[in-house]
């Protein structure tokens, strides 16, 4: 009976999570299976893998092929490295203690790795959620200055103009008159005056009396 190492899924709509399922070839997917062997949650970051490596070495050297999916979560959980350790213990090739430190080395390297991206991402987790309330805190501000400056201007007492009554304005000086400037009397022109004849002068046509 040819065997599979599938994934079953299983979880709600738009959430979905898998069974590593050891199953008939034949079979559906979501129909009956030989034995489970793991998990795996796509809907965590980094996903959550969980494989029995015991099991999943027995089915694979039973001759067990897996999908492209699972091959991806056994090597990345190890099973597929330590298949090829076991495969080169039985060519002579090693020594079963050479393949368990080799597969430790492997096994510490690879938990190094998983824990430094679990912490860079909850550090910038850390970073974004400080950068957001950083920015929620900026504008609860300005919206606080903004309210205050309202509230001032509304509390301020109103600025009353004085008003311009009849007996303000009848105190008021009135213009000085201008003073006129006093007239020039111009001279008159004096008419030329005409000489009187004199006594002792004869008359026209007439003769100087004789001394």
């Amino acid at each position: 009976m040819p065997t599979r190492i599938r994934l079953q899924r299983k979880g709600k709509k738009g959430r979905p999570y898998y069974h590593v399922v050891v199953a008939d070839s034949r079979a559906p997917r979501d129909g009956k299976y030989i034995e489970r062997i793991g998990a795996y949650d796509p809907n965590h970051n980094p996903a959550f893998v969980e494989v029995n490596i015991e099991k999943a070495m027995d089915w694979l050297q039973k001759g067990a092929q897996p999908s492209d999916t699972c091959r991806a979560i056994l090597s990345y959980s190890g099973v597929v490295y330590k298949n090829h350790l076991a495969n080169g213990v039985k060519k002579g090739a090693f020594t079963q203690e050479e393949a368990d430190r080799r597969f430790d080395i492997w096994k510490n390297e690879k938990n190094a790795k998983v824990e430094g991206k679990k912490n860079s991402l909850a550090q910038g987790a850390e970073a974004l959620s400080k950068a957001r309330l950083d920015a929620e805190r900026k504008v609860a501000s300005d919206m606080a200055a903004v309210h205050s400056a309202k509230l001032a201007a509304l509390s301020a007492p109103p600025v009353i103009e004085p008003m311009v009554t009849e007996e303000a304005v009848a105190e008021v000086p009135a213009e000085a008159p201008v003073a006129e400037a006093p007239a020039v009397e111009t001279p008159a022109a004096e008419a030329p005056v005409a000489e009187a004849p004199a006594a002792d002068a004869p008359a026209e046509g007439e003769k100087p009396a004789a001394e």
